[in-house]
């Protein structure tokens, strides 16, 4: 396993309603991060008494280092799929910090410096299944972030769910990916190190 990228802390929260597969996604990005890239990962979630439609979030708080507080504090990346967790948990995000969204269901960002995808409509029209837009979402933070690297999001995917479902999810992950490529080419220069 190679050395990860250095990262001191780094505070990501996955966010939006029940049903949107974000405590899936927690858990894949989760593993990827922690099994095939070698980061110290902490993850938390939280969730409404609801089975659908309720606040659905996911935390995780990813270091090269052990880490000593397990829950975040101050967000570096902010991803909401739907318009409530935006508003919700934007305040939450730190000064600099990232916000990510599906526009396709968050009509009104609190900032006009944000990166939107429209996940969910991609899903439905792309693949057949609106549910896989945690999926292509995976795809474009694998593009988004550069300690989040494809092939290990690849092999997460593969730990984590179950072999009936891997065919479909990759072709998710491949679409986010290469959806966000085409819209924001030149990410990598907007991050730097924490």
């Amino acid at each position: 396993m190679k050395t990860p990228q250095e990262i001191q802390r780094f505070e990501l929260r996955l966010s939006g309603l029940g049903g949107q597969g974000i405590l899936t996604l927690g858990k894949v990005l989760g593993a990827g991060l922690a099994l095939e890239e070698g980061y110290y990962v902490a993850q938390t979630q939280s969730y409404g008494p609801e089975a659908r439609g309720g606040a659905s979030r996911s935390d995780l708080v990813i270091s090269s280092h052990p880490i000593s507080y397990p829950k975040p504090e101050q967000l570096d990346l902010l991803v909401a799929l739907s318009q409530e967790a935006c508003n919700q948990y934007y305040r939450n995000l730190k000064n600099g910090g990232f916000l990510l969204v599906d526009d396709s269901l968050v009509k009104q960002t609190p900032t006009n410096i944000y990166w939107g995808l429209p996940f969910t409509t991609l899903a439905k029209d792309k693949l057949g299944i609106a549910q896989a837009a945690n999926m292509v979402l995976l795809g474009a933070l694998a593009h988004l972030v550069p300690f989040i690297l494809p092939r290990a999001m690849k092999k997460g995917l593969e730990t984590s769910l179950s072999p009936r479902f891997l065919e479909s999810n990759l072709k998710a992950f491949q679409l986010g990916l290469t959806q966000a490529k085409k819209k924001y080419p030149d990410v990598g220069t907007q991050w730097t190190s924490s």
